[in-house]
């Protein structure tokens, strides 16, 4: 069930509508299911419905009357709440629908159960789905009701009526979500021919800017080279940036002027003072040195996106929210760098997983300096030629959603699993299509069948668990040709498995062979350890392990599966 919630200064008008049955099409036999005392008059029902309906507008506003010649009643007197149930909910009766009413007005304050002094009010229904409660917000004292979050608190009470009268359990947010876009934002959009609101496509640029800018300043300087947007930046007398609004060139007022949104007016997260304090957070990139061998940053960041799902099964929920925070900024700039083709699907995907990236959770953003920093390196590198460097971020970036969806369904937070399991969808359907080529590249250089039995017997020692699965799996001729290329290049296979599989990956991996593939490929283009090397580093791991449980490098396998998403994809 839904609430909506406005205050009037009409009351008669109020009557009227919910009565009316010849402008409003929809309306059929409107009655009254419930009142404040039970008595009042019933225009819905009575011969003389214009008398009885004036009849119950001075009942309605009796003390309105009298506390306005005190000088004591509000301006905006009326208070209107609508309550609908769901499209697939049963047909509640007069008597259900006079019962939720009641409980609505004693949890908002309207009329407190038990206090002969509460406002007047009543309920109509004039259709099956819905029903309306006008009340005036004047007591029988003449005080003015106390309904302070008024909405919250109605909200409240239908998701405890809801579970009472088996109705369909609506996802509820925690006031951290952006500002939807208004019927009339909406409306203009249609009329001009364009796809989304000014409100939405300036969010979506906006972060955009902040994923691919390393400083406050050169913050500034994106917003105001971003073609078809205008920006205002507002400084202190310092010259210090005080905050900034934008406005989209192809949406005006009656006047012609530009209608603009502050940072806040888009997200809660997008307020000046919250993108300063993201951005403080990145670590400067390193200058070059002669000789040393540059990071490929696409690699560093498909490290850093797999390591989130481990830093979710850790008990710092800050931490983890800060990590959630800075892959969305990943997503965000995925648009930038991908292919035309991909960009739709992952448009969407970064705009879907926007809602999971905010909770009520306090983000801790110097948890997440690898994954931003190495965002922003991609940003500077020209566009990837080979595919496979996105297919192995995309890859990560499943499995990443996957773990978001769990760690919100365990904190309880309704809205940001419905968002992380829409994510799921594009991301998938980009991955299929940026995978495609790289797989069947790898695939046709699969080894001889000595050497993919040869990797299957190191699979069933590695990852016994999985092995016939993985076998099974489309991708097994990729993952043999990764490990056996790996192998040429010097690497130990036995290691790199050991290092890849990581059990809670694997689980909610719908095809482990592409995980492992993508991840041996990526640790094999490392420079290979030599023996002297990996006998020390095998030294080391064996006095460390000494009286402690062995865990991989990058994932900890021994994590009890939380419990699943209700409708999330496994890949």
């Amino acid at each position: 069930m839904i609430a909506k919630i406005r205050s009037g200064k009409e009351t008669a008008g109020l009557i009227r509508y919910l009565f009316d049955t010849k402008k409003a099409k929809d309306h059929t036999g409107p009655h009254l299911v419930a009142s404040w005392d039970g008595f009042a008059p019933d225009p819905g029902r009575a011969d003389d419905f214009d008398a009885t309906r004036r009849l119950l507008v001075a009942d309605l506003d009796l003390h309105v009357k009298q506390a306005r010649r005190l000088g004591r009643a509000p301006e905006q007197h009326v208070w209107h709440c609508s309550i609908r149930a769901a499209e697939s909910d049963r047909i509640l009766s007069d008597e259900e629908w006079a019962d939720i009413a009641r409980r609505v007005v004693a949890a908002t304050g309207i009329a407190p159960e038990g206090d002969s002094d509460g406002c007047r009010w009543v309920a109509v229904r004039h259709a099956p789905d819905h029903i309306h409660i006008a009340a005036t917000k004047v007591r029988a004292d003449l005080r003015t009701a106390r309904h302070w979050n008024d909405y919250l608190t109605a909200d409240r009470e239908l998701a405890a009526i809801e579970k009472e009268y088996g109705l369909l359990q609506v996802v509820r947010g925690d006031r951290t979500a952006a500002k939807r876009t208004t019927r009339a934002e909406q409306e203009k959009a249609r009329r001009a021919g364009q796809e989304k609101p000014a409100r939405e496509r300036l969010r979506a640029t906006v972060r955009t800017a902040v994923a691919a800018a390393s400083s406050v300043e050169e913050f500034v300087h994106l917003l105001n080279h971003l073609d078809g947007v205008l920006v205002e930046v507002v400084c202190f007398p310092s010259g210090d940036v005080r905050g900034y609004k934008v406005a989209s060139e192809d949406t005006t007022t009656a006047d012609n002027e530009p209608v603009w949104f502050s940072g806040s007016e888009l997200a809660p997260d997008l307020s000046f003072p919250k993108i300063q304090k993201r951005l403080e957070s990145i670590d400067p990139q390193s200058a070059d040195k002669p000789g040393r061998r540059r990071p490929n940053p696409w690699h560093q960041a498909t490290a850093a996106a797999e390591r989130i799902p481990h830093h979710l099964d850790q008990t710092d929920d800050e931490a983890s929210q800060a990590h959630l925070a800075a892959f969305g900024e990943a997503l965000d700039a995925l648009p930038l760098l991908a292919p035309q083709t991909l960009r739709p699907q992952l448009r969407e995907a970064a705009t879907a997983f926007e809602r999971a990236t905010r909770s009520r959770i306090r983000a801790g953003h110097h948890h997440a300096r690898a994954l931003r920093g190495a965002v922003r390196a991609m940003v500077r590198e020209p566009a990837p030629k080979d595919g496979a460097v996105l297919a192995m971020f995309l890859d990560a970036a499943i499995l990443v959603v996957i773990a978001a969806a769990r760690w919100h369904q365990l904190h309880h937070h309704d809205q940001q699993v419905a968002a992380a399991q829409q994510t799921l969808l594009h991301l998938q359907a980009a991955y299929d299509q940026a995978a495609t080529s790289p797989l069947a590249a790898l695939a046709q250089r699969q080894p001889p069948q000595q050497a993919v039995e040869r990797q299957i017997r190191r699979l069933r020692q590695a990852v016994p668990e999985h092995a016939e699965q993985i076998i099974e799996d489309p991708a097994f001729a990729a993952l043999t040709t990764a490990l056996t290329e790996a192998e040429a290049a010097g690497h130990d296979p036995e290691r790199l498995l050991q290092q890849v599989a990581d059990q809670r990956a694997l689980n909610d991996a719908r095809r482990p062979a592409r995980v492992l593939a993508w991840r041996i490929q990526r640790l094999s283009e490392r420079p290979a350890l030599s023996a002297q090397a990996r006998a020390a580093q095998a030294n080391t791991a064996r006095v460390g392990s000494a009286g402690r449980r062995p865990h991989a490098p990058e994932h900890t396998a021994a994590a009890a599966p939380a419990p699943q998403p209700s409708q999330a994809r496994r890949r």
